[in-house]
């Protein structure tokens, strides 16, 4: 899937989305020819930053193979320091056009922070530091009167993005020049 701009990129993922809906999967770039031509350099057409789950396999869910997505996934897809730096990699030195922040529903770091900002009980060890940095987003979707946990699932998908942009001078002078564009999806499990 080396695509060379966002558009491109996003219809390459789109289609294979839909492969992968219809039951009609085509495994591309998984071949012998394939993983040799991989050996001295990759190419991906799409970064795809998506929570950790194991119900959530980008590759499969977008059809894609090897090389075609630089993937980087986390718990509650929640920005750190190494997210960045995997992202920023992606986007300055394998020229990646395309990002997607790809959520989920059923998502348990979201519901996680629901549950810790609505007992007061707050995960220990390196979890509560997953539902502290989901927190800002079911914060902000309550303020503007959402209650439901898909419509902070959605809210997480677009803070994420944001924060993307914030956080990242590198992406954001891609996308300010045109040659990056951020996608924020929320699969559906069903």
């Amino acid at each position: 899937m080396p695509a060379s701009n966002p558009i491109a990129a996003w219809k390459s993922l789109k289609e294979g989305n839909q492969r992968f809906v219809s039951g009609e999967v085509l495994h591309p770039s998984q071949g012998i020819e394939d993983r040799a031509r991989l050996e001295s350099a990759q190419h991906p057409g799409a970064i795809l930053f998506g929570c950790a789950d194991s119900r959530v396999a980008a590759e499969i869910i977008f059809d894609q193979g090897l090389g075609d997505m630089f993937v980087v996934r986390t718990a509650g897809h929640v920005v750190d320091s190494a997210v960045l730096g995997s992202i920023e990699y992606g986007v300055a030195v394998l020229n990646a056009p395309l990002i997607v922040v790809l959520g989920h529903d059923h998502c348990g770091a979201v519901q996680a922070t629901v549950d810790a900002l609505e007992s007061g009980d707050v995960p220990g060890g390196y979890i509560r530091d997953v539902v502290e940095r989901v927190t800002p987003s079911v914060l902000s979707a309550r303020r503007d009167g959402h209650e439901a946990v898909d419509e902070f699932e959605a809210r997480h998908v677009q803070e994420t993005g944001n924060l993307l942009m914030q956080r990242s001078r590198i992406v954001a002078e891609k996308v300010e020049a045109g040659e990056l564009a951020i996608v924020g999806l929320t699969y559906q499990l069903s």
